[in-house]
């Protein structure tokens, strides 16, 4: 609670917000130039009709992934590792979400028209198209953003009364307002615990669900390269892989910036780069197997896709990927590497990086080549493009910034139950 309270605001923390906020402020300028001229101003065209957009969608989507596997999942399964990780990992999740809803309402053209997308009441009794896959874009993602939401937010509230009594002023009253009255009443802790463990329930499949109604943006199309019953674990893998990369390069500044190296400990670092290693493993395969399964169909078409990505213009990609999400992480066998917080940092990093470039390879390198050769062209990227990409990253990191500066970014009530089982040296024995 003193990092929040008490603690002087560290200058990592200045620096870092004001580059988010520089990012952030041109992700303004760039919608609001969108808005104005129209989506012409990025590079998509026929027959490359998706591009930066679509690729940041489906990547900030699966970063949010880690987040509710952390909280949901591993609570289900009773790990208490997760206790000191999962907060600041369910707000990763909802800020990833954010970032993620605004592209395909940007990539609509007409934006403040997306409640078309809602079945709302109406006069003209004209109904979303519940065939297209945005239609399931818009419930999926809201759905789980909502869950996501709740989960956080229910978590949180035994430690926003420790807050509250901790401080005065101001900050008393707010923090009294969130916490809802919390007093630490055995009922209150019981019916805490129900609400977790039932949201818990209703968030995992969440899981599983979201990006796999992601995949199937792709799958339904008829198109060479999307057309394949792979997708759904295929995508559900990589956004656990991207998300975990994206845990990991929270924590590490974290533990080493606040000094919460004893309660950060190196067991999670570990464990969240086995995960990272166990999902990557899962992509490489897929990595494999999709050539065989394209061969396997005698399928020119699906022949001509896998032939393109490995020697046609944008073959760059393909290459790219195998070495920044199959080839680097590899190093994770190493229990060294594993442990150690830099090379820990720069793999996920790389994974990171990684995975924005698979994305991108799928969505674009089975566009610029489809049935008509007349109607093949390149993608080239625009300034808007790049800019709607790092501004969104720079919204990420105003949000996560102000997360940690003003909520508590470790779950101090869950924490505090394995201070009986922990041992000297920050380890526990539960």
């Amino acid at each position: 609670s003193s990092i929040v309270l008490t603690r002087k605001t560290p200058l990592f923390w200045w620096i870092t917000f004001a580059v988010g906020l520089v990012l952030f402020l041109t992700f303004d300028v760039s919608v609001t130039y969108l808005v104005t001229k129209g989506v012409g101003i990025w590079g998509i065209n026929i027959p490359v009709a998706w591009g930066f957009a679509i690729t940041n969608f489906v990547w900030w989507i699966g970063i949010g992934h880690a987040g509710t596997l952390i909280s949901a999942i591993l609570l289900l399964l009773n790990q208490p590792w997760r206790n000191s990780i999962n907060r600041f990992a369910e707000a990763m999740t909802l800020f990833a979400v954010a970032c993620a809803g605004m592209f395909p309402l940007l990539h609509l053209g007409r934006p403040w028209l997306f409640y078309w997308l809602i079945p709302y009441p109406n006069t003209m009794t004209v109904q979303p198209q519940f065939r297209s896959p945005l239609v399931w874009d818009v419930f999926a993602v809201s759905t789980y953003a909502l869950v996501s939401l709740m989960f956080w937010y229910i978590g949180m509230i035994p430690d926003l009364a420790t807050l509250r009594d901790r401080s005065t002023g101001l900050r008393y009253g707010i923090y009294g307002v969130m916490s809802f009255g919390w007093r630490g009443a055995s009922r209150h802790w019981k019916w805490h615990q129900s609400a977790c463990l039932m949201l818990a329930g209703l968030a995992t499949p969440l899981v599983l669900s979201v990006h796999t109604v992601v995949s199937f943006d792709f799958t339904i199309a008829i198109l060479p390269g999307w057309h394949s019953t792979i997708f759904p674990p295929y995508f559900v893998a990589g956004a656990i892989y991207s998300g975990f990369a994206m845990v990991l390069i929270l924590c590490i500044p974290l533990r080493e910036v606040y000094g919460l190296k004893n309660l950060i400990t190196e067991r999670h670092l570990n464990n969240s780069a086995k995960l990272m290693l166990a999902t990557g493993l899962i992509l490489a395969y897929t990595y494999l197997i999709e050539p065989f399964t394209s061969w396997y169909s005698g399928n020119e078409f699906e022949m001509y896709v896998v032939h393109n990505r490995a020697v046609g213009p944008q073959s760059w990609t393909f290459w790219l990927v195998i070495l920044l999400n199959v080839i680097i992480p590899q190093a994770l066998w190493s229990y060294k590497v594993r442990t150690s917080p830099k090379p820990l940092f720069a793999v996920a990093c790389v994974v990171l990086v990684g995975m924005w470039v698979e994305r991108y390879m799928i969505i674009v390198t089975s566009l610029d080549r489809d049935f008509l050769p007349s109607s093949w062209s390149n993608f080239i990227a625009t300034f808007w493009d790049n800019s709607t990409l790092y501004g969104s990253v720079g919204l990420f990191v105003v949000l996560f910034m102000l997360f940690i500066r003003f909520l508590p970014m470790i779950s101090m009530s869950e924490v505090r139950e394995l201070l009986p089982f922990s041992k000297p040296g920050g380890g526990t024995e539960k």
